[in-house]
Formats: C-alpha cells, structure tokens, sequence
C-alpha cells in the first residue's frame, strides 16, 4: 500500500494533468458507470465538520473513499481547511492501493473540475475572470482558469482586503495575467466572463442584478444544503447544469432554495456536465446565456485523482 503525501500529490496533480481526469471521470458518472453514495456530513465543534464519502469508478474498476475533516473559520491556523485522507482500493484483489492525502487533491480537483466545466460552458471569447472569495480554492480556481481560456484580467474580491491583496500579488505572481482587487463584488463582477464564487458565506453574495449577459458561473463554495452563494433570481434566470444532478437536488443549497421559494421547477436543472460532454444535452446555446455550474463535489472525483497520482507514481518507480 503506497502512502502518498501533500507534496507528491501537487507535484504530480497538475492542473493540465487533473481537468482531462475530471473530464473523465464526469463522463464516467453521467454514463451510469459509476456509483457513490450521498456524502455524510457530521457537524462538529467550532463549525468544523466530518465528512465520510464513499463510491466506485464501476464495474471491476477503482473504489475507495474519502474521510474529510472541514474548519471553515480557522482563524491565524496554518492548518488547511480540508484535511484528511482519500483511500483507493484495487479492483481485482478489494486491497488498499493506497492512501493519499484529501486537502490537496481536494483543491487541485475541485479547481479543475470547474476549470473542465468553463471550458465547456464558457464562452469562447471570454478574457476576464472574477474569483469572489480569498481562501485555497480562490488561489487553484485562479491557477486553474487560464489552462482553459486566455485570459486578459483576473479580478479579486474578499471580506478582508488584507487577504485579497495578498491573494492578488500571488496569483500576479503565478500566472503573469494582470490583477485587480475589488471592495464591491457588484464592481467586480460588472463585466467579468466568468465568475468562480469560493466562499464559506452563509447568504447570497452575488446577485442576478449584478451579472452581465453571457457570463459563466462556477458555484462552488457551498457542499450542502444551507449556505448559499446565490440569489434566487440568479439561479432562475440561468442555464443550470449540476456535476451530479441526483446530489443537486438533494444537497445544492442554492437550487433547493430556489426550489422551495417557487423561483424554479425541478426540471430547471438541465443536466449534468458530463451530459454535456457526452452530446445528450445541450450546453450554452448564445452568447447572452447566462451559465451556472453547480459544484458539490464527489467521491469519483478524488478517486480518479488519487487513482492517476497512484499509476503515475509506480510508472516513476517501475
């Protein structure tokens, strides 16, 4: 059993490497060859959670599982939000391939999968991009976009304006592409292309009002039902897409609000990502569609992720 740590895991999950995985691995699911189970989530003290996910690539294929300890507000901690560990289990024998660990597949995943879904969903001019939010997944989401599009300004906003400054200078830093920091989030969300919301809010922070026509979402911050990123009318006046739908409808914070408030049907969500790839459904159909995808996350996910760093690895040491 290989035992794969924080450094080995970001050295060898790329995000070049990582969206086609994704890609991948949401096709696999809409395809019906995969299975997972509804993740559990068990709160904790100080808003921290434990989370316990479990599912298979298919059939005589990779299983596994991730255990996941969540610290939303960490204070002046070092530690990463997400720590924990995703176990991958060989097909033929049912033994532990290995055990790699959660945080940073966790953020190198979740970034290119929503990096997989813009290229998908986004227009194919779109140049500027707003990250609403300062945390680990601001920084992947802003590392993670321009491998899909090319991108003329990244714009950055956040409660603290220490810490979007901060971020700002290292993202400038990383990618080259110029950086602006914003006070407003309608500010920095006037005009932008695509628009990654990555925060821990509990209540709307980006409103229909707010968006220009043809913009693509990337909601991400939220993994169960109760907060909630956007508004009502954002999520009604959008072409909304899940990663799972079943997951969505059953822990999508923001479309069961939208649901339960009378601003959307069930059938507004139009399918998943992985529909879309697979040419089922139909992705953005103009240049003024407004495009959500709605990102909780799976299991599939880090298996897939922990599965490549786990064969490439072994292909290093053969």
């Amino acid at each position: 059993m290989l035992l794969i740590g924080p450094d080995e895991v970001t050295s060898t999950l790329t995000y070049d490497a990582c969206i086609p995985v994704m890609r991948s691995a949401m096709v696999r699911l809409s395809s019906g060859k995969t299975a997972q189970m509804l993740r559990q989530i068990m709160p904790l003290d100080h808003g921290r959670m434990f989370g316990v996910m479990a599912g298979t690539m298919g059939p005589e294929a990779a299983f596994g599982s991730k255990l996941i300890c969540v610290t939303p507000e960490r204070g002046a901690a070092p530690a990463p939000s997400h720590q924990g560990v995703v176990v991958v289990f060989n097909a033929e024998t049912g033994a532990p391939a290995c055990v790699a660990e959660a945080g940073a597949i966790t953020s190198i995943r979740t970034a290119s999968a929503s990096a997989m879904a813009t290229d998908v969903l986004a227009r194919s001019d779109a140049r500027i991009l707003t990250i609403l939010g300062t945390g680990e997944q601001a920084l992947h989401h802003a590392l993670a976009m321009p491998h899909v599009r090319e991108l003329d300004e990244i714009r950055i906003w956040g409660r603290s304006q220490e810490r979007a400054e901060a971020l700002a200078a290292e993202v400038a830093e990383k990618t080259g592409i110029a950086v602006r920091v914003f006070v407003q989030v309608a500010e920095a969300a006037s005009g932008a292309d695509i628009v990654c919301t990555v925060t821990a809010s509990p209540d709307p922070i980006l409103l229909a009002d707010v968006v220009a026509a043809g913009t693509h979402i990337n909601v991400v911050g939220s993994s169960y039902d109760g907060p909630r990123e956007i508004d009502d009318a954002l999520v009604a006046a959008s072409r909304f897409y899940a990663d799972s739908s079943d997951s969505v409808r059953a822990q999508g914070a923001e479309f069961r609000h939208a649901l339960n408030s009378g601003a959307v049907g069930e059938s507004h969500i139009l399918g998943e990502i992985g529909e879309v790839l697979l040419g089922t459904i139909a992705g953005r159909q103009s240049d003024t569609d407004i495009t959500i995808y709605k990102s909780l996350g799976h299991v599939i996910q880090d298996i897939a992720s922990a599965e490549y760093i786990y064969a490439a690895l072994k292909a290093q040491n053969s």
